[in-house]
């Protein structure tokens, strides 16, 4: 197994709630909306930049991705829009684990079906109960 990609799954999750306590706080002082839009807009600078001295790819073949490859972007704004809108109600906790949640619910239903290019996994009762377990822990964090 490779340990390192764990790692650094590990170390993604840890700045995704870093990232919506910041701007979850953000919100409050420029807007929901705006701390969102913020978020966005140097992340595409930054990204920008990084792409000018490390990208491989070719961004002119977006036109020729099938449509449904391009909304991921669509769906990033609906989360990050929605944490910065939860944090501040419930908490970093609460929403961290809800889209946890959310995130292994979907992720079984994509890869049960083999949907978005995804090997069909079958669902088992270990990941049910792990759902299960989840959906506990949204109780006792609340």
């Amino acid at each position: 197994m490779k340990l390192w990609v764990y790692i650094v799954a590990l170390i993604a999750g840890a700045s995704l709630s870093t990232e919506g306590a910041i701007y979850g706080e953000l919100g409050k002082t420029i807007g929901k909306l705006e701390s969102s839009f913020y978020n966005f807009f140097v992340g595409t600078i930054i990204l920008g930049i990084v792409l000018l001295f490390l990208g491989k790819g070719s961004l002119s073949h977006s036109l020729k991705a099938p449509k449904w490859q391009l909304t991921g972007g669509f769906f990033g704004t609906i989360y990050l829009t929605i944490l910065v809108i939860s944090v501040p109600l419930v908490g970093v906790g609460l929403s961290m684990i809800s889209v946890i949640v959310g995130q292994m619910i979907m992720s079984m239903i994509i890869e049960h079906k083999g949907w978005l290019g995804s090997e069909k996994i079958s669902i088992n009762k270990e990941k049910v109960i792990a759902i299960i377990l989840m959906a506990a822990s949204l109780i006792l964090i609340y």
